[in-house]
């Protein structure tokens, strides 16, 4: 599942280096403002207006919840992936009411159920401002000082911008600081459920599958955008295809791709792969294996802690085919051969080689210095709801009382309504699992770090740990939203006399983790933001714009086709049927994680069994693009992005379009399953525009 891949801070040798001035047909997430017109044309002779890329954009949304959807019909209808609705259904659901494990339909407007704390975002503006952020910083030597100002400078775009527009207003990075945007979004927050298969339609195959292809999954959810009290009303929403994609067809993918280093040096690639890597798979094997005692401990058990399980063997396998792709010696000896071409055709020119050919070893230097941060980053943690709220209200009282550029990033006037939308969550928080996760959390960080350790001593106070977090979270007033509240309305001064436990392990914990932060802002980004600016620079004067930026949970535009790929000795079809689903549930006697649900077992005379279900194509995606739309040349929308076959899990670093592919839910199987397997026709006519 491409749930977003989140950073802590196998392939054949035809690769791509991260400034090749070609790019591979296929290959790329393009930013709305610079698509791939000269690739479409030579190879498809397709030939975009501007009229359809403003469309598909403006369809498009971004889910707080880490992933992508599209609006797919004219009153609001939001469609994405079960697995990126997974949050909200878990938040909604009860013992007597697992959501999960039954699924939701809501067959009248009044039972459709509010999201407790999902925000949708539509990217409405993009504007240049890389000039007014890169000239922020001229003239001042000191880097630390001159990242300061950078961020101000920031700040200050992104206030007005607010100030302006009522929009969010997010500034973000391309090109390792090469180019500076200014992204105005439109936000929901009124989202309502209106459909989810179960978890187990969604998700059939569970772990095994997951990454892997052919696939057999229904992994779909329907959400309904409210502003006002009303259903949204926009012309901007995607036609649906009841044909769906055809092997061999020009296909697009417009969604919001969370991270990948393509563009980062090798000594980035080996920290990643020597240091960074193995500790963060260390720390999601130990949080599993947590979760999963509990879980065996009973249903109620298991039901609490699913999500948990599901999103972290999800990132547990992802940095394990990172960790493999860089241990490939044919992607490592391609990349330092490409960052050796690139330095030579920046030494060969004498002012470029004075103004950048010192970058690499820069940045070289900053990730030395990371080393000793490192396991503090990836182990300082407390896995706690609980004290991340605490933790958040201790650091906005103080915050808000500074200028505005001189903030902590994620407490900037611009980002304000966001952050406390999501403060002030009703969604329930549970004691059991907040103490389970708490207490590993805090003891893995004493084994890792020393029982000493400033950050789980400022919590722990010399306590023994579980008898110390059970009186933490059996005191605290802190999961009731109005408890919250109380105190960000009461600002500095009632969080500094609260008495609230977690708040007073937060207001300790809190300096340990800002003069850690300050550290690495002041020693490290300081250092890396300058250097990745330099090297942005240079690939533009080598090699133009015809390349793409990595990948920032933006909107961003790939295109390919549909089509299998060789695999295991034989070859992938480009599409699975209903019959494949039956035909494998029944190859492993319906046995979980490949058992049939009852409305599939009850429902398999009524459908279609010929009808597509899944499918492939050379789309160019990583996590963040789960929910994203696949749309034909007419912009019609003819499946549903959920994740990458296995091969793709190098795509943080590398495509291969020989292998590497995007796999999606087919829209007619989309439309069987509504009609035949759940009862949902109208639904399905509504998507269909028959009502």
């Amino acid at each position: 599942m491409f749930v977003r891949n989140l950073r802590f801070v196998v392939l054949p040798v035809a690769l791509l280096m991260a400034a090749a001035p070609v790019i591979h047909a296929e290959e790329g997430m393009w930013t709305f403002d610079n698509p791939p017109l000269k690739q479409l044309a030579a190879k498809y002779n397709f030939h975009p207006t501007q009229a359809w890329l403003d469309h598909l954009r403006l369809a498009s949304v971004r889910l707080n919840d880490g992933g992508s959807g599209s609006f797919v019909s004219p009153n609001g209808l939001l469609l994405t992936n079960h697995h990126v609705a997974r949050g909200q259904l878990q938040k909604n659901s009860t013992a007597e009411h697992d959501y999960l494990r039954d699924g939701f339909y809501a067959a009248t407007p009044d039972a459709e159920m509010k999201s407790a704390d999902l925000e949708v975002n539509v990217l409405v503006g993009m504007e240049d401002v890389t000039a007014r952020v890169q000239s922020a910083a001229k003239g001042i030597g000191d880097q630390a000082k001159a990242l300061k100002a950078r961020d101000a400078a920031i700040a200050a775009i992104e206030k007005e911008s607010k100030d302006k527009t009522g929009l969010r207003s997010d500034v973000v990075s391309f090109y390792q600081g090469g180019e500076y945007w200014l992204y105005t979004y439109k936000a929901y927050t009124d989202v309502r459920l209106v459909f989810a298969p179960e978890q187990q339609a969604a998700f059939f195959g569970g772990d095994p599958d997951n990454f892997t292809y052919p696939r057999y999954d229904l992994d779909m959810a329907l959400f309904r955008v409210y502003e006002n009290g009303k259903p949204l009303r926009t012309a901007n929403f995607l036609k649906w295809s009841a044909k769906g994609a055809a092997p061999g067809e020009l296909i697009f993918v417009s969604g919001h791709p969370g991270s990948t280093e393509r563009d980062d040096t090798v000594a980035q690639l080996l920290m990643e792969r020597d240091v960074r890597g193995p500790a963060v798979t260390e720390y999601f094997q130990r949080r599993i294996a947590t979760a999963q005692a509990f879980a065996a401990q009973g249903p109620e058990q298991a039901r609490l802690v699913g999500s948990t399980i599901f999103g972290l063997q999800n990132s547990l396998k992802v940095y394990l085919g990172r960790g493999e792709a860089l241990a490939d010696p044919a992607i490592l000896a391609k990349k330092q051969a490409d960052e050796a071409d690139f330095r030579a055709k920046v030494n060969a020119n004498k002012e470029w080689k004075k103004e950048y050919s010192k970058a690499w070893d820069e940045i070289a230097r900053a990730e030395e210095k990371v080393k000793p941060e490192l396991k503090g980053q990836v182990f300082r943690r407390a896995d706690s709801r609980l004290f991340t709220l605490s933790l958040q209200i201790v650091q906005y009282v103080a915050e808000i009382k500074k200028p505005d550029g001189e903030r902590l990033p994620q407490y900037h006037d611009a980002g304000l309504d966001t952050l406390r939308f999501q403060l002030l969550s009703p969604a329930p928080i549970y004691p059991s699992t907040e103490k389970l996760f708490m207490a590993a959390a805090l003891k893995l960080c004493q084994e890792k770090l020393g029982n000493n350790d400033a950050f789980a001593q400022a919590i722990l106070q010399g306590g023994e740990v579980n008898a110390t977090v059970n009186a933490l979270v059996d005191g605290t007033k802190l999961a009731d939203p109005a408890a919250r509240k109380a105190l960000l309305d009461g600002g500095e001064a009632a969080v500094a006399a609260s008495t609230d436990p977690m708040i007073v392990a937060a207001r300790r914990a809190d300096p340990i983790l800002r003069e850690a932060q300050r550290r690495m802002h002041d020693t490290v980004t300081s250092v890396l933001t300058p250097a990745g600016e330099k090297l942005g620079k240079a690939r533009f004067l080598i090699y133009g714009k015809d390349a793409y930026p990595d990948a920032t949970f933006t909107l961003r535009l790939s295109y390919g086709t549909v089509e299998g790929y060789p695999y295991n000795g034989t070859i992938a079809p480009p599409f699975t049927t209903f019959y494949g689903l039956y035909d494998r549930a029944a190859s492993f006697s319906n046995k979980p994680p490949f058992d049939l649900t009852a409305k599939e077992a009850a429902g398999r005379h009524k459908l279609d069994l010929s009808t597509p279900l899944d499918f492939v194509s050379t789309g160019d995606i990583i996590g963040g693009n789960s929910g994203s739309p696949v749309v034909n040349r007419d912009g019609e929308l003819v499946g549903l992005i959920f994740d990458g076959n296995i091969e793709s899990l190098a795509g943080d670093f590398v495509y291969d379009g020989a292998k590497n592919r995007a796999v999606a839910v087919h829209s007619s199987g989309m439309i069987e399953g509504l009609r035949k397997l759940y009862g949902a026709s109208a639904l399905a006519d509504e998507l269909e525009g028959k009502k």
